[in-house]
């Protein structure tokens, strides 16, 4: 990379409010940035442009890792995550960063208006460090909404697995879809909290929803149950249809010792005769 003049960031300092109006402007009129308010955006430019001389106050002025540049580096990773969290995606992002070079241009040209040798040397070099800005905001960017949608998948997950009380002492969890290694370890630490929570004896597992069995889902099954057993409660399957008896025979899969139903229904009979009720219609 090129040396990077002081005078070029001493022009910058002394051009501040030209450029943030400049830059503020053109970014409010492309219309990518209609999600974030003109104070916040007017705020985030400012922000740029004093660090960006700060940064580059520094010996080493180029290398995006040297202490010089960790407020640059903090405030690009917080504009990342506000960006995921408004719907942004990474171009719009790291675009912020990069317009800045449209502003610059004619505050450096007039600068170096009779050193044009000196100016190539000078928007080459800010050109390169602009780009450095903005690929590292790509890279926060990208941990940013994994970290989003990691975060969403598990609230998901949470949401997708409820655990309804049906009577006193009676728990059910209706489950939907595939069972995974993930969603069983959601599954069972929701399942065995509320079991502590409400002092239930009995948890009944409805898989209704469930697709299909296959030799993994009964193994996320069985590590349910005998979670449910260590708690002192006891464990109903139920929702257990003809196709899915037939797979688990076929594949044979031994559920010896674990109580199945065929239905929610069923189930919740079975619980209330152990725990010593009966359900009758009203005459």
């Amino acid at each position: 990379m090129a040396a990077l003049q002081q005078r070029t960031f001493n022009v910058i300092a002394k051009k501040e409010h030209e450029l943030l109006d400049s830059w503020t402007g053109e970014l409010e009129a492309s219309g990518m940035y209609r999600n974030v308010r003109i104070e916040e955006l007017r705020q985030q430019t400012g922000d740029f442009i004093r660090l960006l001389v700060a940064g580059a106050a520094q010996a080493d002025s180029t290398d995006l890792r040297a202490s010089n540049w960790e407020d640059m580096r903090q405030f690009l990773e917080q504009l990342s995550h506000s960006r995921v969290l408004l719907g942004f995606d990474s171009q719009q992002t790291a675009g912020f960063i990069f317009s800045f070079k449209r502003p610059l241009m004619p505050v450096l040209q007039a600068e170096y208006a009779d050193e044009p040798a000196m100016l190539a040397e000078q928007l080459w070099a800010l050109s390169e460090l602009i780009d450095q800005l903005g690929l590292h905001t790509v890279r926060t960017f990208q941990k940013s909404r994994e970290a989003v949608i990691k975060r969403q998948q598990e609230e998901l997950l949470e949401l997708s697995t409820p655990v309804v009380k049906l009577w006193d002492g009676v728990l059910a969890l209706p489950m939907i879809g595939t069972l995974d290694s993930q969603r069983t370890q959601v599954v069972m630490e929701s399942l065995l909290q509320r079991i502590v929570d409400t002092g239930s004896e009995i948890a009944i597992i409805d898989i209704t929803g469930v697709p299909t069995v296959d030799t993994l889902v009964a193994q996320h099954l069985l590590k349910t149950v005998t979670a449910i057993r260590l708690m002192g409660a006891d464990a109903i399957i139920s929702g257990v249809r003809p196709q899915i008896a037939q797979t688990i025979v076929h594949l044979g899969l031994d559920l010896q010792g674990i109580v199945t139903k065929a239905t929610l229904a069923d189930a919740l009979a079975l619980a209330l005769r152990r725990s010593g009720l009966t359900v009758s219609k009203a005459v």
